[in-house]
């Protein structure tokens, strides 16, 4: 898997779901987490700032989103990271509009691969980029709400929180 250029840095948020840690590079988001979820990256060599242009657009976003403001991004992104299967899963998931669902079987035949339900569901759980990719709203095709690297928990209150539940 390709991995973010040493220039990356870091800066955290405080979201209502608990603090998350987002990075960029001088190309834009490379990733937002949740503290303590499932593939997060070992981000201790990245630099703490506390101004960075993406990092202050990701925050405002973030704040807009879990006000209920907008659940629309428009952000600068490093897609960079990942495998190409991965890099394609996750901008299949950026076609899943607010307060909707799709299942794991829905992105893979969104991508072509109709037999890799399983892979999908690999990748999707190492997105580096936390409800901007939005995986949340991935579910089971018979409408389960299956596991989420930043907690079931935290997957219920996004898809909450987009009146998709």
């Amino acid at each position: 898997m390709a991995s973010s250029p040493p220039s990356a840095v870091k800066t955290t948020f405080q979201s209502p779901l608990g603090p998350m840690t987002l990075a960029a590079n001088d190309k834009g988001l490379v990733g937002i987490w949740f503290d303590g979820q499932k593939h997060q990256p070992d981000l201790a060599a990245w630099a703490m700032v506390k101004n960075h242009p993406a990092l202050d657009q990701a925050k405002a976003a973030l704040q807009a989103y879990f006000s209920g403001q907008s659940k629309d991004w428009e952000l600068a992104i490093d897609a960079t990271v990942g495998t190409d299967f991965q890099r394609q899963v996750w901008n299949q998931l950026r076609y899943i509009p607010a307060g909707k669902t799709a299942s794991y079987a829905d992105i893979a035949h969104a991508i072509g691969r109709p037999k890799a339900v399983r892979a999908v569901g690999a990748a999707i759980g190492r997105n580096p980029l936390s409800i901007v990719t939005p995986c949340h709203r991935v579910i089971g095709s018979k409408g389960a709400l299956t596991g989420y690297a930043g907690g079931i928990e935290r997957k219920i209150a996004l898809l909450k929180l987009e009146s998709a539940l």
